[in-house]
């Protein structure tokens, strides 16, 4: 993937198709790229660049007990992939190109994160 965003995916028990949907509309139009005037008013749809996606169940990792994380409010494989390909597919509607790895696959992401932009999205609003 060339220029973009890369979206870490983290999948609840409480997501449903409907999170998914709105996540995807607003990856596509967070207005976090460099447009006119030099400000980060462009979203992906302006600037044209595509959205990577990665199903990262670990963003549920709790640490506050103990040194093991626990995962156990990450959904289940079987809830959550479809979930993570309604979100693809929603994006790919809304005119993104999106790239995606192999769900449950051990793979090395490479980031090059140009600047320092880095923003945790939450479909339950908790922050």
């Amino acid at each position: 993937m060339a220029d973009g965003l890369l979206a870490l995916v983290g999948v609840g028990h409480d997501d449903t198709f409907a999170t998914a949907a709105e996540l995807a509309h607003k990856l596509v139009h967070l207005r976090v790229f460099e447009g006119a005037a030099g400000k980060r008013n462009a979203s992906l749809l302006d600037a044209g660049f595509a959205l990577g996606v990665v199903s990262q169940f670990t963003l549920f990792g709790d640490t506050r007990k103990g040194r093991r994380p626990s995962y156990s409010e990450a959904a289940a494989p079987e809830y959550a992939e479809p979930l993570v390909e309604a979100l693809c597919h929603h994006a790919r509607a809304l005119g993104v190109a999106v790239v995606t790895g192999r769900f449950r696959a051990a793979m090395d992401v490479e980031l090059v994160n140009a600047g320092p932009v880095t923003i945790l999205l939450d479909t339950a609003r908790q922050f």
